[in-house]
């Protein structure tokens, strides 16, 4: 009989990049004179796919190819990643699940080398039985590479359930049939999440209170 399992989504769910994500943004937009984003703007506007954000906070791809800031933003966020943390809960919650039998998993919409590079350094990639991030820099989102996963390993929807942040997980969760929970401590305001459903909890920590399938 199968295990159970979780699959999580990396960023802004296990690891805490927001502030990272908003100081690299912050520098594409202060080099075209345009408006900063504080904390909270930017997790009102943050979302998928990554090219209608950009839009959304200004960039105008009709003056330059999204190719040249979405390089620009990941050469500095690649830069500053190594000292990026975790969120303080991940090793106890991963372990957690682990002593109870769960088969947990990574999909990410983070560069595929760059994501099993960071897992490595960080010890995390003992906790997982597989991983998957996208295979290439412009974070266009997940959903057919989640199917692919799920495929590939064979995985029951039934008894798995998808941690994430954004409302973008969820939709991956939802073309997948399986169920989902969201923690608004990542990318997205809380009040964006509460407003399309109510699978959400405060923090990553609280998950372990949580009856999953």
């Amino acid at each position: 009989m199968e295990k159970h399992g979780i699959i999580w989504d990396w960023n802004g769910t296990l690891l805490d990049d927001v502030q990272l994500c908003v100081q690299c943004i912050n520098l594409l937009l202060k080099k075209r004179n345009l408006p900063e984003l504080t904390l909270q703007k930017y997790r009102e506007v943050f979302g998928f796919p990554v090219k209608d954000y950009y839009q959304r906070v200004g960039f105008d791809f009709s003056m330059e190819k999204f190719e040249i800031p979405a390089q620009q933003f990941m050469q500095c966020y690649n830069s500053h990643l190594s000292e990026t943390p975790l969120f303080p809960c991940v090793q106890d919650v991963l372990s957690f699940f682990q002593e109870k039998g769960f088969r947990q998993f990574i999909i990410s919409a983070t560069e595929h080398r760059s994501l099993v590079k960071i897992l490595d350094e960080k010890g995390l990639l003992p906790y997982f039985d597989a991983v998957s991030g996208i295979d290439d820099i412009y974070a266009g989102g997940k959903i057919e590479m989640a199917h692919h996963f799920m495929k590939k390993l064979r995985l029951n929807a039934q008894g798995v359930v998808f941690v994430g942040d954004t409302l973008h997980d969820r939709e991956v969760a939802l073309s997948l049939g399986i169920d989902y929970l969201l923690v608004a401590s990542g990318h997205q305001s809380k009040d964006r999440l509460w407003a399309k459903t109510s699978k959400v909890i405060n923090t990553l920590a609280e998950i372990k209170q949580k009856t999953l399938p």
